[in-house]
């Protein structure tokens, strides 16, 4: 990563003009940042330097979170003695922040803007959801960062991002007339709604192992596993004992994506295909209840590492499938987000915004 421009062009005739808690530019100021994308399987840390509405980076790393009882520690790693003294942090985090505070929702770190500023020397520290984050990284996406999954009029509206990975993550933009706010929610462990027999089976599968059925037990890198297993018990189909090796190897989730493209064993392939139905089916669910004309974008890292088995025929179907909201569906655009750094580069933005003017 070199130097990011803010609040580019998503398309030819399409902007998203983003508010950042009440600032829109930052021209006027200048300082080092650190912005942080935290999460259940990993921590991106990255410091720049911000001068007229640009980043340019100066130092950049990857973590795995459980690799650190907390992020103090992990932090303490990052830092060394030839950076330079940082002027603002924001970190974008992985589960929901109340009062500046948050506990991780997939892994085991608390987190408070206060202690994390006593123990830094600083005073312009700020939480925020890693959704949040991810909405402010629209300001610096290009049209190359997007791939179309579904046709749709850009129009000024509301918006929503959904992000499968470790977790199901939803965040909404209100739109005010001029700029987009974003605004966290918890939406995907929200009740899965059935629509079929299937869809049936498989909440009563999922019921029996965990109780209570969120959406994220089905529409993330976990949730693939899981529906994986249904399968494998709904259709009485035994495993190769040579895929189990490679299944208990590491990532279950990427293992089964690997295999579905390979198509080694019939039962990846299913399983991916009907992560897609959730997925669109879900998606649909917040273009509804966000009233989202300004698009549906999906971020998280298991899209665009599969993008090429997504059938948009089939995204479509399950889609555009409501009572009597058809005609709106129709309407709303539906984007992958291919730039995984957009969660880092928009708590960058949000460091940005508590720099004092120069």
């Amino acid at each position: 990563m070199d130097e990011i421009v803010g609040f580019t062009k998503v398309s030819d005739d399409f902007y998203i003009p983003l508010s950042f808690r009440g600032k829109e530019t930052f021209q006027q100021s200048e300082g080092i940042v650190l912005a942080g994308d935290v999460g259940g399987t990993k921590t991106n840390l990255a410091l720049f330097h911000f001068k007229e509405d640009t980043l340019k980076s100066i130092k950049q790393e990857s973590f795995k979170t459980n690799d650190w009882t907390s992020f103090l520690e992990l932090m303490a790693s990052f830092q060394s003695n030839d950076l330079p003294a940082i002027d603002s942090i924001c970190l974008g985090v992985a589960g929901p922040v109340i009062d500046g505070k948050v506990e991780g929702t997939n892994f085991s770190w608390e987190l408070d803007e206060k202690e994390i500023a006593r123990a830094l020397k600083g005073e312009r520290v700020s939480i925020i959801n890693d959704m949040e984050a991810n909405a402010y990284g629209l300001s610096v996406l290009a049209k190359k960062d997007l791939v179309e999954i579904k046709e749709g009029a850009w129009m000024r509206g509301n918006a929503a991002i959904i992000s499968p990975g470790t977790g199901l993550g939803e965040v909404g933009l209100y739109w005010d007339g001029a700029h987009y706010h974003p605004f966290a929610s918890e939406g995907g462990h929200c009740d899965f709604s059935q629509r079929s027999e299937l869809d049936l089976r498989l909440w009563r599968f999922l019921q029996k192992k965990y109780g209570q059925v969120s959406w994220e037990r089905i529409v993330s890198g976990p949730g693939i596993v899981n529906i994986y297993e249904f399968l494998l018990e709904d259709k009485k189909i035994p495993e190769p004992e040579s895929w189990k090796n490679k299944l208990n190897d590491g990532d279950s989730a990427a293992a089964i994506s690997k295999c579905a493209k390979d198509e080694s064993f019939e039962i990846c392939r299913e399983a991916l295909e009907l992560f897609n139905v959730y997925l669109a089916t879900e998606a649909a669910q917040m273009a509804l209840k966000f009233k989202a004309l300004g698009g549906i974008f999906i971020g998280g890292g298991i899209l665009p590492k599969i993008i090429d088995m997504v059938d948009k025929d089939v995204f479509l179907h399950h889609f555009v499938q409501s009572d009597k909201m058809n005609t709106l569906l129709e309407k709303i655009p539906v984007n992958v987000i291919l730039n995984d750094e957009s969660p880092l580069l928009g708590a960058a933005f949000c460091a940005a915004r508590n720099l004092p003017k120069k």
